[in-house]
């Protein structure tokens, strides 16, 4: 009998880990507006959302005519990583599910490397991730593309069809999906209310959707035992 590929849970980091994502949004788009590119808070949260800093980089190149250099980044960072400092806080309950999880884990980001171990040391959850921490910026396209979470599973030693990647953003649902992998989609986060969110969320149709972090234990156990197949299902 063929043994059963181990199971791997990939995260995401903002908006699932980290309750980051309406700060910077916000950061964002007052350093947009500072520059004179013309965006709302409900624009960027829809164009932007778990992609990489590349991706908008070309986004904003071909849509508002804007090019990112060094100054911004460094001037977008230092106000971000300020507001961070004060702000940040772990995704509520988070903390206990990880200590609760029985199977290896990893994070897999569109963030660089600097800017997740930040929010992870700042909310405390560094250590239970260390060194299985991954970044867009290891890989040459990033989500929606599925190249980070293929070189996650890599690293890791699992199977694609093995993993289940807890994701809260339409490109980082639709970048799991296309690297063959099983689908959490977080909708906890405060972001979560933003205009069209749950609709993009949901026209993916991911293989869950819950909005408590306490429920991921019983999720991944069900998922793993099989009690369900790979039906959908729903926990909100």
């Amino acid at each position: 009998m063929a043994e059963m590929a181990r199971p791997l849970v990939i995260f995401d980091c903002d908006g699932v880990l980290v309750d980051s994502e309406p700060l910077s949004v916000s950061v964002l788009v007052e350093a947009l507006n500072r520059k004179g590119v013309d965006i709302s808070e409900d624009e960027a949260y829809a164009r932007f959302l778990g992609r990489s800093l590349s991706t908008v980089s070309q986004i904003l190149h071909d849509d508002f005519d804007h090019s990112i250099d060094d100054a911004f980044l460094d001037d977008l960072r230092h106000h971000l990583f300020a507001r961070f400092r004060l702000e940040l806080k772990p995704v509520p309950g988070v903390a206990q599910a990880l200590d609760a999880l029985e199977w290896p884990r990893c994070v897999a980001s569109s963030s660089q490397p600097e800017r997740i171990r930040l929010s992870l040391s700042l909310t405390g959850l560094l250590d239970r991730f260390e060194p299985h921490i991954f970044s867009a910026s290891m890989v040459s396209h990033g989500k929606p593309a599925p190249d980070l979470f293929l070189h996650a599973a890599k690293a890791m030693g699992a199977e694609p069809s093995a993993c289940i990647v807890v994701e809260d953003s339409p490109a980082g649902i639709e970048a799991a999906q296309r690297a063959g992998m099983t689908v959490f989609a977080f909708v906890g986060g405060s972001h979560a209310g933003a205009p069209g969110y749950r609709e993009r969320v949901d026209s993916l149709a991911p293989d869950v959707v819950f909005d408590a972090m306490p429920d991921l234990i019983h999720l991944v156990r069900k998922h793993i035992e099989g009690s369900e197949g790979r039906l959908p299902q729903r926990a909100v």
